[in-house]
């Protein structure tokens, strides 16, 4: 019985049958620490130790809602809004109008992607740019987990396959462990090797948009909660709009000095209020506000971090990639299927793919070249394995981030509308696609 799939399959059942998800991962890792052998203090020390780890991307989050409830205060929201409904045209008519329904998901598209590359902030946007269009979005009666699953596709494709942001660093974390494990690996390689993985992920947006869900849905008038009560919030001023847009370039700057988003998020706010595009008698309320909409996720990856240290101390990690490279026995097609399931699963349990990929690249390397699998198929396989799994976890900020925007007037599940729509769309097309790239390269 191993411990890792025990927790990550417990984990999984709680949270499909409507468990709050911290409960879920935190039953899973104290399951999976006992059957994994660690006794009851020994899970709990484990579990206690790696919270910490998850605190500070908590805090990170947290700010983030600060910062992104103190610009929504400066009117930003509601110019953005505005400028679409120009392009939207009146609600009778856009409901019949396809070329709306377009132009708002092209533009969370490209939201997303730049999230990741060109302005590397990740899923920071999202709590500034869905909320104020849940309302337009459900006037055009746009299905929600579709758009969820066009967030997801934005904040994972382009760090698999272009080298730049987060992209860099991912693959970066490709070429290092792969190079350690015995196979020296090039950063210009791991691009050209993805490149068919990511193509799995292209063919499941593609489904989701003109297939699963591109008929109409309804939802309930969006009642979005009050965030920021003020006497000057009847509207905005260009005065407000500019602040907002020095603000949002100060906390760019900033992460990317300091290389946190906590850092970021506080250079962003001070300028608000140097500026006074914010009033300090309301800084209080915007915080606390802002703290209170991002808590969910923050709450999530403290369990996520602690569930990964109890899978850690157990071993069983290593023992599964081990049990799985016995299981091959020379059979090259099954032993790319074993491998890229293995990723898929540890990866949904820990919700990361970055910290997936030197968890497996150790074995997967030697394994890989044994079976006879050139250094391109390899790379594939260690990246796609590492890749699997970050849509579709519940533990995972590319599926906790689009339902904190989604679900704001708490009409968006973040199971059965973000983790299970992204899991189906994604990882079955790109574990097929992973699998035939490894045996052709």
């Amino acid at each position: 019985m191993n411990a890792v799939v025990i927790a990550v399959l417990i984990m999984l059942v709680l949270s499909l049958l409507r468990v709050n998800v911290v409960f879920s991962l935190i039953t899973g890792a104290f399951l999976g620490g006992l059957i994994g052998g660690l006794g009851m203090d020994g899970t709990i020390a484990a579990f206690s130790d790696g919270v910490g780890g998850g605190a500070n991307v908590a805090l990170s989050y947290a700010m983030l809602g600060g910062f992104a409830v103190a610009v929504s205060s400066t009117g930003l929201p509601e110019a953005l809004v505005d400028f679409i409904l120009k392009y939207i045209g009146k609600k009778e008519e856009a409901r019949s109008q396809k070329l709306p329904k377009a132009l708002i998901l092209i533009v969370i598209l490209l939201m997303a992607c730049f999230s990741q590359n060109v302005v590397p902030v990740h899923i920071a946007f999202i709590p500034l740019l869905i909320p104020p269009l849940l309302k337009i979005m459900d006037e055009l009666r746009i299905d929600r987990r579709l758009t969820a699953c066009v967030l997801t596709f934005g904040l994972i494709t382009p760090y698999m396959l272009l080298p730049v942001g987060f992209g860099q660093i991912f693959q970066g974390i490709i070429a290092t462990n792969m190079t350690a494990s015995g196979l020296e690996v090039t950063l210009d390689q791991v691009p050209k090797a993805m490149l068919l993985p990511a193509v799995g992920m292209l063919v499941g947006l593609l489904i989701a948009v003109f297939f699963s869900y591109r008929k109409p849905r309804d939802y309930e008038d969006s009642h979005l909660p009050v965030l920021v009560e003020s006497e000057a919030r009847a509207g905005y001023t260009k005065h407000g709009l500019i602040i907002a847009g020095m603000a949002i370039v100060a906390a760019l700057a900033a992460q990317l000095w300091t290389e946190s988003m906590v850092f970021g998020a506080l250079a962003g706010i001070i300028v608000l209020y140097v500026f006074r595009a914010v009033r300090w008698s309301e800084a209080d309320q915007l915080h606390t506000n802002g703290m209170r909409m991002m808590a969910f996720i923050g709450f999530v990856m403290i369990a996520a971090s602690g569930f990964a240290s109890v899978m850690g101390a157990t071993g069983d990690v290593e023992t599964l990639v081990e049990n799985a490279a016995a299981a091959i026995g020379g059979n090259r097609p099954l032993g790319a299927l074993l491998m890229l399931l293995v990723g898929l699963l540890v990866t949904l349990g820990i919700g990361s793919s970055f910290s997936t990929v030197p968890i497996i690249a150790t074995i997967f390397v030697p394994l890989a070249l044994e079976l006879g699998f050139s250094p391109m198929a390899t790379i594939t396989l260690v990246g796609t394995a590492g890749a699997l799994g970050d849509a579709g976890s519940p533990a995972s900020d590319s599926t906790l981030g689009p339902t904190s925007g989604l679900n704001a007037d708490g009409q968006h599940d973040h199971i059965w509308d973000t983790v299970v729509p992204t899991f189906i769309h994604y990882n079955i097309p790109v574990i097929i696609f992973g699998w035939i790239a490894a045996m052709v390269l």
